[in-house]
């Protein structure tokens, strides 16, 4: 399982010109789900992004996590994370969970993201969506489970 975490200010996620999910100060998480991903990859990159310490504290030290902010977290399903760039010039996608697979893993993170008391927002898989962002720093990093 992919995760592409963004510190942001704010971001939102559109769906054909209506916002479907909105967050103000947090984490915007590009997720993408592969073939071998199950619940327990999902429990694991939830316990990443929620405990990762990407925010600053007093001193200016990325010392403190989305829990620790009581930040919030907009989920955007991002199926060409699981893209393998390696070789050509075309990104192969046969490492890609099923739709059915990912969706049931997206709407599993969520939950249990909700479950265990963060914020949380969401996209709408499989849609063409539109992502708006101020990432803050910027601070962006990819995280594998």
């Amino acid at each position: 399982m992919q995760g592409l975490i963004q510190r942001v200010k704010q971001a939102k996620v559109e769906v054909a010109g209506e916002v479907v999910g909105e967050i103000s100060q947090g984490i915007l998480l590009l997720l993408g789900v592969e073939k071998q991903d199950a619940e327990q990859s999902a429990q694991k990159l939830l316990h990443k992004v929620s405990n990762y310490r990407i925010f600053t504290d007093e001193q200016g030290k990325m010392n403190l996590s989305l829990k620790d902010i009581k930040g919030e977290l907009l989920v955007v399903s991002q199926f060409t994370l699981a893209a393998d760039t390696k070789k050509g010039m075309r990104p192969s996608f046969s490492s890609a969970g099923t739709p059915e697979q990912a969706n049931t893993l997206y709407e599993y993170f969520i939950a249990e993201a909700k479950k265990s008391g963060l914020t949380v927002a969401a996209g709408r898989f499989g849609a063409d969506m539109q992502v708006s962002l101020c990432n803050d720093g910027p601070v962006t990093f990819n995280l594998a489970v």
